[in-house]
């Protein structure tokens, strides 16, 4: 039962990882980083399509998914309310594993619902790789179980060049091997000041 629970919870968080309809303007794609992609400009904001994989490891040697807390009342509750995740899960640009790696999601999940399987989630996509390295845009939102395998987000901020950032983001985790693996494919589409006025506003 345990092991139950344990794996029910780790699907939320990962089925909450960011498609979204926040921009119709089509540009032209970054052949060096083809995963990122400036749709659309206004004024001093700019419009992007970022499409990567999730790679969650919820099991074995090598997995990117604790839990960390545990309520009184989780093990007797039928939902495991009270159970905090931690996430530190490898973003890569493809569906192999292997692919090239651009990036981390790294956040905390806590159940809270008493009267369903759901988690709060609050959680930073961090990039390492091309002209965002180093950039982070923060997500937050609800996951339940029970609503099917898409989920909504809501970008609450950004850091770097995604300073002001905004927008919401749709998840559609899309393979599970062995209940220990999840492969969640993600498209964010997020609205940001022009990294050329950010110094101006900085002054």
């Amino acid at each position: 039962m345990e092991k139950v629970m344990s794996f029910l919870m780790n699907l939320m968080v990962i089925s909450s990882l960011p498609v979204a309809t926040y921009a119709t303007k089509t540009g032209p794609v970054d052949t060096k980083e083809p995963w990122f992609q400036v749709i659309s400009k206004h004024g001093n904001e700019k419009t992007a399509k970022l499409h990567f994989y999730f790679q969650d490891l919820i099991g074995g040697e090598n997995k990117t998914v604790y839990e960390v807390v545990r309520a009184s009342i989780t093990c007797n509750s039928l939902f495991p309310l009270g159970s905090i995740l931690v996430i530190d899960n490898l973003i890569t640009a493809e569906a192999d594993i292997k692919s090239k790696p651009i990036g981390r999601f790294q956040g905390i999940g806590a159940s809270a619902d008493l009267k369903t399987t759901a988690v709060a989630l609050n959680a930073n996509l961090y990039f390492t790789s091309g002209g965002v390295n180093g950039s982070t845009i923060s997500v937050s939102g609800r996951s339940a179980l029970m609503e099917g395998r898409r989920r909504e987000l809501a970008i609450v901020g950004g850091t770097g060049m995604f300073r002001f950032a905004k927008g919401y983001a749709i998840t559609n985790y899309t393979t599970i091997v062995e209940n220990e693996y999840l492969l969640v494919e993600c498209t964010v589409y997020v609205t940001y000041m022009d990294e050329s006025r950010h110094e101006s506003f900085s002054r």
